[in-house]
């Protein structure tokens, strides 16, 4: 029987790969053979590149604002040249800035939608090229949000955002099915990441936000393996367009 989640001489580049959800994806996928491309704006990552070398993966860091055009450009390029080609991109970079509509700086605007949606398209469409030059196929995941469907407010441009990657994904993968790529997304809800500590190191609000999920529980960063395994690989070649939610059943309850 094949080994789907044998990914050996595949090479996988995750944006947002020092830490979090990335981070965690990135781990996986050397640990399953790829070797791994890390993207950062940090100055360095070598704890993430310690932890891969010590599973016997191979992995390199490649440094960059997505915030920044001119440090996106090339970015995947610089990929392929390193490790000799390209076959997954994970778009997973990204924050949070919450703030009242009325007081949401345009500035502010300007940067989110930079890192949240431009760059995902510039990454995504730079990966497609190369994919395409060695013949088709690959696999593209962006890392949408359940804020793209359920939550709002005071993180308008946020939830804008990972609406527009709803739609951006789509239309990717509708454009690249023909090349053999699949573009797929994935939403988390709420996952138990830095992102979110404040949450978690408070228990009556911790407890607040479970009794609203189905399973009663958040998400762990180890509940994102499944389903970016199954999207980046064989198994999932029938399948584009297509965003996965993954919550505990929040948005559908």
């Amino acid at each position: 029987m094949k080994d789907y989640f044998n990914f050996s001489g595949k090479v996988a580049a995750v944006t947002g790969g020092r830490r979090g959800l990335g981070r965690a994806m990135a781990v996986e996928l050397a640990r399953r053979g790829a070797n791994t491309a890390i993207v950062s704006k940090s100055d360095e990552a070598d704890d993430v590149l310690r932890e891969i070398r010590s599973i016997g993966g191979e992995a390199a860091y490649f440094q960059a604002d997505l915030a920044r055009r001119e440090e996106r450009t090339g970015l995947m390029d610089k990929v392929r040249q390193h490790f000799g080609r390209l076959d997954i991109l994970i778009n997973n970079a990204g924050y949070l800035h919450c703030a009242p509509v009325l007081e949401y700086p345009l500035e502010q605007w300007d940067r989110d939608m930079s890192v949240l949606l431009d760059a995902v398209f510039e990454l995504s469409q730079q990966a497609a090229r190369i994919m395409v030059g060695q013949g088709g196929g690959g696999k593209i995941i962006q890392i949408g949000s359940t804020a793209a469907f359920k939550e709002g407010a005071g993180l308008i441009a946020y939830a804008t955002a990972k609406s527009a990657l709803v739609s951006l994904t789509r239309c990717l993968a509708g454009a690249l099915a023909r090349h053999g790529i699949n573009v797929n997304a994935i939403a988390p809800g709420v996952f138990n990441t830095d992102i979110n500590e404040a949450l978690f190191k408070d228990p009556e609000a911790l407890a607040c936000r479970c009794r609203q999920v189905p399973s009663e529980r958040l998400g762990e960063v180890e509940d994102i393996i499944g389903p970016m395994l199954f999207l980046a690989s064989g198994m999932s070649e029938h399948v584009h367009g297509q965003t996965l939610i993954v919550d505990g059943g929040f948005t559908g309850n």
